[in-house]
């Protein structure tokens, strides 16, 4: 009996969405995004448990998990990474972390420079080479971009040519066999949330 292609469940919450993506083997079954720029932690197993049941898959059924793991949004970035890891926990699977500049290169041939918008005016940026070889992650300003070659994609350049959870998905069903780490968040800037600087209350013996 032939064996069943891997199926890979593919998240991303590091950006104002709840995007989704079911791969079995080379064929993509489903791929959802949906527009949300708070709720992702209350939504994103729903969303997952919906694709697959839709097509008539169950948890058991996956080889895999891939997720997002920034840059962007600090929160949505844990949500998806703490979820990706419970769930290759918990089947027992591999769980793939994959950063936004590879999902958005997928699919582009050449040197490139990859952009996700980080606000006030500021991209996170990653230059890739002709062979792929990128240079280390950074934050610029819209108006002093790192230098490269071909197209910027992304933020304020040409689109990715797959949504980002089918991006992911993808990548994912090419490294999960030799994955050896589990995914870690890609922070590029710390939170915007500060510890309150009020004077602690005195505890009375």
């Amino acid at each position: 009996m032939p064996s069943k292609p891997p199926l890979i469940l593919a998240f991303d919450t590091s950006a104002a969405h709840c995007a989704a993506a079911l791969l079995s083997g080379d064929r993509l079954l489903a791929s959802v995004v949906e527009p949300m720029a708070k709720g992702q932690a209350e939504r994103l197993l729903g969303l997952c448990n919906d694709i697959m049941a839709d097509h008539g898959h169950g948890a058991g059924d996956l080889a895999a998990v891939g997720v997002g793991i920034g840059p962007g949004n600090f929160t949505g970035i844990r949500i998806a990474v703490s979820a990706a890891r419970g769930l290759a926990l918990g089947l027992g699977i591999p769980a793939v972390g994959v950063s936004a500049f590879d999902a958005l290169r997928f699919g582009t041939e050449g040197a490139c420079a990859c952009a996700v918008d980080a606000r006030r005016d500021q991209v996170f940026v990653q230059v890739f080479g002709a062979t792929g070889l990128a240079d280390a992650p950074g934050l610029h300003s819209l108006s002093q971009l790192p230098a490269h070659d071909g197209p910027l994609i992304g933020a304020h350049g040409r689109p990715p040519a797959l949504p980002v959870a089918e991006a992911i998905a993808r990548l994912t069903a090419s490294r999960f066999s030799t994955t050896t780490t589990r995914p870690a968040p890609l922070y590029l800037r710390p939170a915007d949330a500060a510890p309150a600087r009020d004077a602690p209350p005195v505890i009375l013996s």
